[in-house]
């Protein structure tokens, strides 16, 4: 197995447990230039709010979307839009990757601005 099949592997078993206790969710992906957050709805067919740094907006600020700078603007992002939408508690939902560096940024900010997980 590779490296993208472990971490494949480990968010399947996370989103089985998050779909177990039917809460919504929080799920984060990231690339080397990108990240992108977005929060979807218990029984999973739905996005309740999104944000990315490939938005045009998010772009002006940033100088590279794919630091610990970035991700933490998207996570204070995300976390204004969900509380928008009346959603305050959310399950996180790494997407396999580790909590740390850039998935942690995240996480924190959105914590930070109003988000419970």
């Amino acid at each position: 197995m590779n490296n993208v099949n472990n971490r494949l592997r480990r968010a399947r078993k996370t989103r089985a447990k998050i779909a177990e206790l039917k809460v919504t969710r929080l799920s984060v992906h990231r690339t080397n230039t990108h990240i992108y957050a977005q929060i979807i709805a218990e029984s999973g067919d739905m996005v309740i709010a999104s944000a990315s740094t490939v938005e045009a907006d998010v772009r002006k600020n940033l100088k590279n979307g794919g630091n610990i700078e970035a991700a933490a603007l998207i996570g204070k992002l995300i976390a204004e839009k969900a509380v928008q939408a009346g959603v305050t508690t959310v399950a996180f939902d790494r997407s396999g990757y580790k909590y740390h560096g850039r998935i942690k940024a995240l996480a924190e900010a959105a914590r930070e601005n109003g988000l419970s997980f």
